[in-house]
């Protein structure tokens, strides 16, 4: 294990009720004790040196004659290695593993030269729970040291973070993978914290009223769930007389639009809908494969499904990244034409049926019709699975964050954002919140660095609003708002096909640059050019930079962009001015306003001479695309 250095090291467990817990540090070869609680509970503090080691500890229970426990126990921890520990969290994108699914750019060769005895991983298990947790479950037994096996599973963003603290501190370094996919910043905050923000009071007092018992928590969530679908039966389109009309086979669907499947959803009527679309197809059913079970492999369904075959429910699975295989009875199972429909609730960003569909392992090429249905916004809030969705308010604190406190840390890295970007204006109180939260938890302002989100998603040919775009810029509030808070700026490592980029080095590298200029002091730039206010100079607009050495633009490309009173943004001609960058353009006589790689997917190319990426930003405060979003 690694305990952070020059700290009053936490060290917790049970014991038996009263006894007397001693523990002695090799280091300096003193012992400190303390007594057990009435259940059992006992906790001190050892002060830790300068990084070093291996060294030892010793944790004994002594025995106590006045109450006749004659059988002590003692627990030696050996290789205890001294350094900087970070806790490491977030969705995807920092779980994404060096190999694994993720498999990061050149993840062959970075898994080969892993051999990093000083670096060391604990990887904490998927866990959620209603209330909080005391006990944490982990991986591979506990504290891993860094080998090209167990590196191959860890978070890529942290080992690469990891890996440039250790060799330029010449420190042993921990990291705490505390991560789960596809999951939004509220299921990571306290109930106490979130309680006080309003959009999730009533969220938090649902999680809070929970039963322990798993079999009473579920027949609460069907009670739900049944009401919900109630719900939706306002969609008098979708609805006739109880039943899903959609989903009929004898429905007439020839009015609806052409759908690409596999594949996502596009088109002016898409692009820009969040809420519920419908998508059918027709089969047929050979002879031989009449009153048998059938197997229906939908892959991946972008974000939350209901899937029909002739009308009959066949199976239900929330999360994007989710593979769906369901089975048709046998029952339901006729030869000649059936319906398969899918009633796809899309959240955020695309939407669609972006994998092969196979029948019986079969690849189907039928055509795919599609149709929009209400907006997220018409909907009532959908109940989330208390069993199994990990998306429900503070799940994942109670079980993956409360347990950790109040272990001894250097600091906190964060690369999460992708599952709140409809709820961009939001995360600029949720993520203070979390922020505060854990330090708070912590019991002091501990650093905070943010991964921001990495370009992704189709580029536009002209300047339009962004929920990305929203969501870094409220990553980047919150950074220039808190104490001992700095963004990566990753508006440059990311791809228009895939969320999850496979260039964590940048993204580690990036992360680290931040903790050693303002944790560990290195006299080095952590930063890109920073956006430091404007002046208008005639039909001009001059923006003013900080980190700006040797600024300069690597290509042509349209990143630029300026508005006159009309609010109308129209892209611009740059020009660099020392560390100023002045704009232009024909279409704009009178400039107000001027953004930079304001796009889900902007291409970047405002730069210092080290070489690190400008953050996108924007001098306007018109309300954009997830202004009063709250739903989630």
């Amino acid at each position: 294990m690694v305990l952070q250095q020059r700290s009053q090291a936490p060290l917790w467990g049970e014991a038996t009720p009263g006894a007397t817990v001693c523990v002695t540090t090799s280091w300096n070869g003193q012992t400190c004790s303390t007594v057990a609680d009435a259940q059992g509970r006992w906790m001190l503090r050892v002060l830790t040196p300068s990084a070093g080691g291996p060294y030892e500890l010793t944790i004994e229970e002594k025995a106590d004659t006045q109450r006749h426990h004659t059988n002590p126990q003692r627990l030696i921890l050996h290789d205890v290695l001294i350094g900087e520990v970070w806790l490491c969290s977030g969705q995807s994108n920092m779980d994404m593993p060096v190999a694994g699914w993720g498999k990061v750019n050149d993840y062959e060769r970075e898994c080969a030269e892993a051999r990093y005895p000083q670096l060391r991983f604990l990887h904490i298990d998927y866990t959620m729970s209603p209330s909080p947790q005391r006990d944490v479950r982990v991986r591979d037994g506990g504290w891993q040291a860094c080998t090209p096996q167990t590196v191959a599973r860890f978070s890529a963003a942290a080992y690469f973070f990891g890996r440039d603290i250790l060799q330029s501190q010449n420190v042993p370094v921990g990291l705490i993978m505390s991560t789960w996919s596809g999951t939004p910043a509220e299921a990571w905050v306290s109930a106490d914290a979130l309680s006080r923000l309003p959009d999730f009071t009533t969220a938090v007092g649902r999680i809070s009223r929970l039963p322990v018992d798993a079999t009473q928590r579920r027949a609460c969530y069907d009670r739900e769930l049944t009401e919900w679908n109630r719900l939706l039966q306002a969609d008098t389109l979708a609805w006739s007389q109880g039943k899903l009309r959609y989903a009929l086979p004898t429905y007439d669907d020839s009015a609806w639009d052409e759908a690409t499947v596999p594949g996502y959803t596009t088109g002016s009527d898409y692009d820009s809908f969040d809420g519920i679309l419908w998508y059918r197809t027709v089969v047929d059913i050979p002879t031989a494969w009449a009153g048998k079970e059938l197997t229906l492999d939908l892959g991946r369904i972008d974000d939350n499904d209901l899937t029909f075959w002739n009308g009959t429910v066949i199976g239900h699975t929330d999360g994007y990244a989710e593979h769906r295989i369901y089975k048709v009875p046998a029952q339901l199972v006729t030869a000649g034409r059936a319906v398969i429909t899918v009633r796809d609730l899309d959240i955020g960003g695309w939407a669609g049926l972006p994998d092969t569909i196979r029948l019986e392992g079969q690849p189907l090429t039928t055509a795919w019709k599609v149709r929009r249905a209400q907006t997220l916004h018409q909907l009532p809030v959908q109940p989330r699975n208390p069993l199994t969705d990990a998306k429900n308010v503070c799940m994942l604190y109670n079980a993956m964050i409360h347990p950790l406190v109040p272990y001894a840390l250097r600091g906190f890295l964060w690369y999460q954002g992708e599952d709140n970007a409809n709820r961009a204006y939001q995360y600029r109180e949720l993520l203070p919140c979390l922020i505060d939260d854990w330090r708070n938890a912590w019991g002091a302002p501990l650093p905070f660095y943010i991964a921001q989100l990495a370009n992704y998603q189709e580029e536009k040919d002209q300047p339009a609003e962004s929920k990305w775009a929203e969501l870094r810029e409220a990553q980047q509030l919150t950074a220039s708002h808190l104490p001992q808070c700095a963004t990566a700026c990753l508006i440059d490592t990311g791809t228009a096909d895939d969320i999850h980029p496979k260039d964590k080095q940048t993204a580690g590298q990036r992360l680290a640059l931040l903790a050693r200029a303002l944790t560990y002091g290195d006299n080095i730039e952590y930063s890109g050019p920073r956006y430091n206010g404007h002046t208008v100079e005639g039909r001009a607009l001059r923006l003013h930079f900080t980190h700006a050495d040797s600024l300069h633009i690597t290509a042509d490309s349209r990143t630029f962009a300026l508005a006159g009173p009309d609010h109308q943004y129209h892209w611009a001609d740059a020009r660099i001015d020392g560390t100023d960058v002045v704009l232009t353009s024909p279409e704009v006589t009178l400039p107000v306003a001027a953004r930079y790689n304001w796009a889900d997917n902007p291409t970047g190319c405002l730069y210092n001479r080290q070489g690190l990426p400008a953050h996108p930003f924007r001098t306007d405060d018109w309300p954009g695309q997830t202004y009063l979003n709250t739903d989630y």
